[in-house]
């Protein structure tokens, strides 16, 4: 008979064979049984890392890990990694040990007031469901898309599990089709599709697997497009314009404005892709197809519920063929030109731009970006190319932290396969996650730090 710890490494093994952890009290029993089941275990220095990594990991894997760390301090020292990963609607599964089943001790805390403060669903193992309770748990991670707390109570983990049989995983996972949109929203679309005569694309990391369907759409729409940071280099497209955003090119941004009607597919719309209200002129019609049930930004005209690779698709056999004109008459020479900067900036120090610049000739092309959150945060993205669309990694932004960035690399690291990670942090955060500087040079084959100090934390 297998104790309850090993139960949940059996049931997990087959769906998230990689787990990113700090051995505690709560969480050994868990460890243990894990490393003798096989699972590739990547030790941190400090827990907050654990959940860092295994974010990381999934974006730019698209693969479920796995966090692990002990009960009270331990799980308290992750907060901040789980609210960015919620957030950010990253599938994790968080084990963590847990006060006993008697009640809170002097050093315990309320774990699953915190779980849904930063709305973390949370899901409590017993020793008679064990492993199907993991199993339930991983799959609401991947169904939702969202990270998952697995809480093992301190007085089970190393008791005798009472289970017999497993649920089957892809019953516990199974979800309604993807959405489509309906007869009625399909042809509204494509008439202000067809009465456009200068349509652009703008998709977002909802559509990251949908980059067949929207470009052959912009094709036959003759529109240009472009994506979100998370979804840069999509597209290998004539008429792809690059970041959106706050990132964009001045050119860029100028190319959006002439749109009138701009078709928004798995983007959110947040105040910095739109420009703070600038990307999109005034008198154009914004359309978003999302897979949430009402538009995320009040300058949307028409919302409507959709999977972005299935809209796209719907769309190409509904919309008719369009000239090229404005596509034609675009001058694009200028695109992607950033000005390259001077030696030295004002105050006599380097200039960020001329760096960044310097380093795109200089860091392996072949590789995976990391950024930390910062003021310094634009100049990786905006100089820097990368190796696809998952191949860069902001852990940090959807909650606005700093500090991620150290285990970010960790946990991008055996997802990058035979690239170059390059991560770039501000001296505060770097700082902030110095513990585990160490995680990375004890598991980072190929990699790259790049620091920017702009010596505002000097007194």
């Amino acid at each position: 008979m297998s104790s309850v710890s090993a139960a949940i490494a059996h049931a997990l093994k087959p769906l998230a064979p990689r787990i990113f952890g700090l051995m505690g009290n709560g969480n050994a029993h868990f460890l243990d049984a894990a490393v003798r089941a096989g699972f590739d275990y990547t030790a941190v220095r400090h827990e907050s890392a654990a959940v860092s990594a295994a974010d990381a990991y999934f974006r730019i894997s698209n693969k479920l890990a796995i966090a692990s760390t002990t009960y009270g301090a331990g799980y308290t020292n992750t907060t901040t990694a789980l609210a960015e990963a919620a957030a950010a609607r990253t599938p994790l599964l968080f084990v963590t040990g847990d006060a006993p089943t008697s009640g809170l001790r002097g050093w315990d805390v309320d774990q699953a007031a915190i779980d849904a403060a930063v709305r973390a669903p949370r899901y409590v193992v017993d020793r008679n469901t064990p492993g199907a309770t993991a199993l339930e748990a991983a799959a609401h991670a991947l169904r939702e898309q969202l990270p998952v707390v697995l809480a093992i109570p301190y007085d089970l983990a190393a008791l005798d599990s009472l289970e017999e049989q497993l649920p089957d995983f892809a019953s516990l996972r199974s979800t309604p089709p993807a959405p489509q949109l309906n007869s009625t929203q399909l042809e509204q679309i494509a008439a202000k599709l067809n009465a456009s005569q200068r349509t652009h694309i703008l998709y977002g990391r909802g559509a990251i697997d949908a980059a067949e369907q929207v470009q052959a759409l912009a094709q036959k729409l003759g529109a240009t497009t472009s994506g979100t940071l998370l979804a840069r280099d999509l597209l290998d497209y004539e008429f792809d314009l690059g970041i959106t955003g706050g990132f964009s090119t001045e050119a860029n941004a100028a190319i959006i404005a002439q749109a009138d009607t701009v078709l928004v597919l798995g983007a959110s719309l947040n105040q910095f892709t739109m420009r703070f209200g600038e990307l999109v002129a005034d008198d154009a019609t914004l359309i978003q197809i999302d897979l949430g049930c009402a538009a995320t930004n009040p300058r949307v005209d028409y919302f409507a519920t959709g999977d972005a690779a299935l809209a796209a698709a719907d769309l190409l056999g509904a919309v008719e063929q369009a000239d090229d004109a404005w596509r034609a008459g675009l001058d694009l020479s200028e695109l992607r030109s950033r000005p390259a900067g001077d030696e030295q900036a004002s105050d006599g120090q380097l200039d960020p731009r001329r760096v960044a610049s310097e380093l795109q000739g200089i860091l392996p092309a072949n590789r995976v970006l990391v950024q930390d959150g910062g003021h310094f945060i634009g100049w990786g993205p905006m100089y820097w190319s990368t190796s696809g669309a998952r191949s860069l990694a902001c852990v940090g932004t959807a909650y606005q932290s700093i500090g991620l960035g150290i285990a970010s690399m960790v946990g991008a690291a055996p997802a990058a396969e035979d690239r170059t990670v390059v991560l770039a942090a501000g001296d505060g955060g770097f700082l902030m996650g110095l513990a585990d500087l160490e995680s990375i040079v004890r598991t980072v084959e190929s990699g790259v730090i790049v620091i920017y100090n702009d010596s505002a934390y000097r007194s």
